[in-house]
């Protein structure tokens, strides 16, 4: 490559080490690159590469655009690479959770081409989404996002002007979300066992999503995570939150993170028996961390319309899916199975009338 620092690799075959030692800096004599995370994310395709040379990391983890042409047309449109990368140039030194140190990242804002390569955080507890988060690691969970959420409370600009944080009220939400939910609701309903409280709201999902965007931007605004969810939640040995992928840092209601937490990463049981205990938790770490207590006043409401616009994550990412693949399977399913959940129980149905 003529220009190592700024060409960006077209697939994993790209990613030499010559490449890697131009970009990054350390001398890297060999790398040797695995496919991880299959069944866990789909909107990227990360590796694990395993690097020898003198004082460079045994392993680091690379991401590239996603192996599903699927998944590849979703992130491009909702600028999810870009979103990444900014993160990382802007962001990751102010957070007061762990992020993962980043060696490079780059993108291509007139393509779907990205690259970053970070530090490898799997030797850390790691909790599945399918097999749920405990209450003791959700407690810990909530605190973290309050203080993440506190940090750029009303304080968005920068983020939005950047590209590192997309408004949930952006048009380009009910320009791309129909047509890829349609899709894959279209797939969901022919290759899954949908719960019944699905079946009755996902028909009038697109029409009520644009207001129910609209609507998680009005009041005070913050920036979330967006995809704050438990394969993106490490723990570290004294028990402190560490985060992964930043690839839907959004601007909006607070409530949004925390809706989509307790709703898909949570077992429904617990989440029945413990969703306004987090809620209050949460309420009062923001408080403490500095947010004013009027601005909390319509936070529940808020919690209700994230939690029903959260339908979106299991039917759009199933287009990139492989229903036969039995851990791709069971994740929609469990993540179904939840949601169905807090429609009954937060009386979801209202907001498609």
């Amino acid at each position: 490559m003529e220009n190592a620092a700024t060409d960006l690799p077209d697939s994993i075959d790209d990613v030499t080490a010559e490449w890697m030692s131009a970009v990054t800096g350390l001398s890297i004599e060999t790398v040797d690159h695995h496919l991880i995370g299959e069944g866990i994310g789909v909107s990227s395709a990360v590796y694990r590469s395993r690097l020898t040379g003198e004082g460079v990391p045994e392993t680091i983890v690379t991401k590239l655009p996603a192996l599903a042409e699927e998944a590849v047309f979703t992130s491009t449109m909702l600028r999810m690479y870009i979103r990444e990368v900014r993160f990382f140039e802007m962001m990751a030194a102010k957070v007061p959770i762990t992020v993962p140190r980043c060696f490079h990242a780059h993108v291509d804002p007139e393509s779907s081409k990205f690259v970053v390569l970070m530090e490898d955080m799997g030797d850390l507890r790691m909790i599945d989404q399918i097999d749920a988060m405990a209450l003791s690691d959700a407690e810990i969970a909530v605190d973290a996002l309050a203080a993440w959420q506190a940090t750029f409370w009303n304080g968005c600009d920068s983020l939005l002007a950047s590209g590192a944080a997309v408004s949930l009220a952006d048009p380009i939400y009910p320009a791309v979300l129909p047509i890829v939910f349609a899709e894959g609701w279209e797939k969901c309903t022919a290759g899954l066992d949908l719960p019944a409280e699905i079946l009755e709201i996902g028909p009038g999902w697109v029409d009520a999503m644009p207001k129910v965007m609209q609507d998680l931007c009005v009041g005070p605004t913050t920036a979330n995570h967006g995809d704050y969810r438990g394969d993106n939640i490490l723990f570290a040995d004294d028990g402190s939150v560490v985060l992964l992928d930043f690839q839907l840092i959004g601007h909006g209601s607070a409530s949004y993170d925390l809706a989509y937490f307790i709703t898909q990463s949570l077992d429904a049981g617990l989440a029945a028996e413990s969703e306004r205990t987090l809620f209050d938790r949460w309420v009062a770490a923001l408080i403490a961390n500095g947010v004013a207590p009027a601005d909390t006043a319509d936070l529940w409401e808020q919690y209700r319309r994230a939690a029903y616009f959260c339908l979106v994550y299991p039917i759009v990412a199933s287009r990139g899916m492989d229903f036969d693949d039995s851990r791709q399977r069971r994740l929609l399913e469990v993540m179904t199975t939840r949601f169905a959940r807090a429609v009954r129980e937060l009386d979801l149905a209202d907001f498609g009338i």
